[in-house]
């Protein structure tokens, strides 16, 4: 990214937020995959972050650095407000009749999910962690970004970003070691990613990089 983005982004320069848009937005989806473990919410998270931020635009400060973690806090906004949208919907979805009860056929694809219990292990345990520890799981160690740059995306003092990356730490490895214990998960899986055979999914006009390796965009 040139150094002159933020005060043309700021005036509405649409091949500096073009610019912004190559160089970030493999980073955001993999934050937002990260946190919600589905590709395609992943994706319309990007496209949401990116229309936050062109109508934030004008509220940019002209001087800083990178624009990342800006970028980063609006992703991990968009996110919330999404599972927010999500809740809603399922509680309005369980107020209606049942549906008509059909035919089960579940037994007979048993056989070909086998890695529904290994992905099952590596969801629940991130389920026991609060949003606030899963972002900065996310951020710090998924990503790979420092303290101080978590803190900014996040809006949190540093000393925070350290207390909630170390009781999600503690609780993902206590939580992984119970379910191995009780024979219900067989090893750690990796989040489901998108279907395909590189391990990347295109973006918008970028592609993101596969789950576990650091963010270098």
């Amino acid at each position: 990214m040139t150094t002159d983005l933020r005060p043309r982004i700021r005036d509405g320069d649409e091949d500096a937020f073009a610019e912004l848009f190559d160089a970030c937005a493999r980073s955001v989806y993999n934050h937002a995959f990260r946190l919600t473990g589905d590709w395609a919410i992943a994706e319309d998270a990007v496209s949401l972050t990116f229309l936050e931020a062109w109508r934030l635009r004008e509220r940019l400060d002209p001087e800083g650095g990178s624009l990342r973690p800006w970028l980063l806090g609006i992703a991990t906004n968009t996110v919330r407000n999404t599972r927010r949208t999500a809740r809603r919907h399922a509680a309005a979805m369980s107020r209606l009749p049942p549906p008509a009860v059909v035919a089960d056929f579940a037994d007979e694809v048993a056989g070909r999910i086998d890695d529904a219990a290994l992905i099952s292990t590596v969801r629940l345990a991130l389920d026991t962690l609060r949003r606030s520890e899963r972002e900065v799981l996310s951020l710090c160690v998924w990503s790979g970004y420092d303290y101080a740059t978590a803190a900014e995306a996040l809006g949190v003092p540093l000393g925070t970003v350290r207390s909630r990356l170390s009781r999600a730490r503690r609780k993902l490895a206590a939580a992984v070691d119970a379910r191995e214990r009780d024979g219900t998960g067989k090893a750690v899986a990796r989040r489901q990613e998108p279907p395909g055979a590189t391990g990347q999914v295109r973006v918008g006009r970028s592609s993101a990089a596969p789950l576990g390796r650091k963010d270098t965009a």
